[in-house]
């Protein structure tokens, strides 16, 4: 069997892998251009692959009809055409569940920086300006009491909760479809619409897929509906927010702070909130962790020799 792995692994999974088949690694740390993707998948019978790899008909094509498993290594699967490699009868798997922790930790780490003007304050004292404590100097806004409005009540965003819960925050939370009763009533829940929440909260973080119906979910509207003392943070997918509108909506105070650590041009930032202080901006280290990267790998690694060796996917993506 040829296993093709678009980018670098961590070597355990690669090992893993090479149980199936025979691995061709594409040794290099960034997405491949179009052209470059189709000639690395070529005769492949599984492929490892990125965020960034488009996965779609001419994928498949150039792949061939031999193709038997597409191993995505994340939650979120907007890079793939589901329908159109399930049709084709490739098992395309994600990798839900091991990155839960690391990005609900990441989340609150941004809730925190925005709240708390961190990210501010250290570009203060690497600038090398003077500065002298007073009483007013520097002042961000505390978490108790306030409430925390999650869009997509999720693993991770239940995570992310139960963060919050530490913090002494109410959490509201809206999405498709109610949670189960005992993790509403683990997590002193309120279900919203989504309206409401966005009036309501004090943060918003958002815990959803990238859908047609969540592409900029956050948007000009929705960013006027919002607290002027409201935070919104974002370790989903990038385009869920309009990042026009919300460099808009900061610069004129609208709300009062962002955190995001996905964007809807990725890697590429919108200009405007590279000038804004209140913009607190990551490059995607929501899972960047040794061991939930490793971990992402390794259940990656463990779909594709299932599928190879005829015993099934651990985690496959319903078509």
């Amino acid at each position: 069997m040829r296993i093709v792995v678009i980018r670098n692994l961590p070597e355990p999974a690669v090992a893993l892998l090479r149980t199936a088949g025979e691995v061709h690694v594409c040794e290099r740390d960034r997405a491949l251009d179009p052209a470059d993707l189709r000639r690395a998948v070529a005769g492949a019978d599984a492929v490892v692959a990125m965020l960034g790899d488009r996965v779609d008909a001419a994928f498949a094509d150039a792949a061939g009809p031999q193709l038997k498993v597409v191993a995505n290594v994340a939650v979120g699967y907007d890079n793939v055409d589901v329908p159109e490699l399930t049709g084709r009868g490739v098992t395309v798997t994600n990798t839900p569940g091991v990155l839960t922790d690391a990005t609900a930790d990441l989340a609150f780490a941004l809730v925190l920086m925005a709240t708390r003007r961190l990210g501010e304050g250290e570009r203060l004292i690497r600038s090398g300006t003077p500065w002298f404590f007073h009483l007013g100097f520097m002042l961000g806004t505390g978490l108790q009491g306030k409430t925390l409005g999650i869009i997509g009540l999720g693993g991770i965003g239940q995570a992310v909760a139960r963060r919050a819960r530490a913090f002494g925050m109410r959490i509201a939370y809206s999405g498709r479809r109610r949670a189960a009763a005992a993790v509403e009533a683990e997590l002193d829940a309120r279900f919203l619409p989504q309206d409401e929440l966005l009036r309501e909260s004090d943060v918003i973080s958002l815990h959803c897929p990238l859908t047609e119906q969540t592409r900029h979910l956050i948007d000009a509207a929705a960013l006027a509906a919002m607290k002027p003392s409201a935070v919104l943070v974002n370790t989903s997918r990038g385009p869920v927010v309009d990042e026009a509108a919300l460099a808009a909506a900061l610069r004129a105070g609208r709300i009062a702070a962002a955190g995001l650590d996905v964007f809807e041009e990725e890697p590429a930032v919108h200009p405007e909130l590279l000038e804004l202080d209140n913009a607190v901006l990551l490059p995607h280290l929501g899972s960047a962790t040794e061991e939930t990267r490793t971990a992402m790998a390794e259940l990656a690694a463990r779909n594709v020799v299932g599928v190879l060796t005829g015993n099934g996917p651990v985690t496959p993506v319903a078509a």
